[in-house]
């Protein structure tokens, strides 16, 4: 979809790129498939805050996603494609052929009316769901599972996607946008197409105010602040801090690694690209 900018009659309209969505729908979403959440405002279960600058917000309501594609072998049809405020992907509502109703993660490219299908022997196009091992070398793929019948867990933002390699016995292997190359089990699923939305990266909010309705607060910089509340604070005139930058708490922010490792670390090929 095309971007949408303003004519510059407010300073903050000056800079706003936001995502036409006309060709969306415009009502409501499918009241079955939705429930009400609470904003937690950044605290836990004593009132204290554990997140920072998180607060108030624009009151959503949840749609419920199928990202484990359920019913297979079973035809359905895109009823209509939805904006939903909980991701940066679009969802589609599709209907299958015993009446039943889903939202999931909307592919690029897929119109309403398109016919899509999840399960064993389906034909490879966008928005049909089949197992790894199904799938030719060189496919493009959002919602991977990474354990057989889990539901997809890769590539279900805005835009992203990753690419079928080719395979290695029972493994099929997968490069991420990250650069990560790993394993994954042939029996696990994964969708065709490139998720919906990849304007996304484009928008520019314009204002202060457009962050508040996402419930974002205000970040005070550390060195704006006094030595009891930061180590950064403090000092006379501008100055850096006198160390090295680390969190409130005094963890380094500068090359410490903090990533837990995982059970499914053995399945990495090759790691993600460092940073420059």
């Amino acid at each position: 979809m095309a971007l949408k900018t303003f004519k510059p009659y407010t300073k903050s309209n000056r800079g706003t790129v936001i995502i036409n969505k006309g060709a969306l729908w415009k009502g409501s979403p499918y009241k079955p498939l939705t429930r009400g959440q609470t904003s937690s405002g950044g605290r836990n279960n004593y009132g204290r805050i554990t997140s920072r600058s998180k607060g108030a917000g624009h009151k959503k309501k949840f749609r419920i996603i199928d990202f484990m594609r359920k019913k297979k072998n079973v035809p359905a049809t895109i009823e209509r494609i939805e904006y939903d405020p909980n991701r940066t992907a679009y969802i589609a509502l599709i209907k299958y052929d015993d009446k039943e109703m889903n939202y999931i993660i909307c592919p690029q490219s897929l119109k309403v009316g398109d016919k899509i299908e999840s399960g064993k022997n389906v034909e490879i196009k966008i928005g049909n769901n089949l197992q790894l091992k199904d799938i030719p070398p060189g496919t493009s793929l959002h919602n991977v599972e990474l354990i057989p019948g889990n539901g997809g867990k890769l590539a279900r933002s805005a835009g992203s996607s990753v690419t079928l390699s080719g395979y290695d016995g029972d493994y099929a292997i997968i490069k991420l946008a990250s650069g990560e190359t790993r394993k994954v089990r042939g029996e696990c699923s994964a969708t065709i197409g490139v998720v919906s939305n990849p304007d996304q990266k484009n928008i520019k909010i314009g204002k202060a105010g457009r962050n508040r309705w996402r419930g974002k607060r205000p970040s005070v910089r550390g060195v704006a602040m006094n030595p009891v509340d930061h180590p950064h604070g403090g000092g006379e005139g501008k100055t850096s801090g006198g160390r090295s930058p680390v969190s409130p708490w005094g963890q380094s922010a500068k090359g410490l690694k903090t990533r837990r490792p995982k059970r499914s670390d053995k399945l990495i090929i090759t790691r993600r690209k460092k940073r420059k």
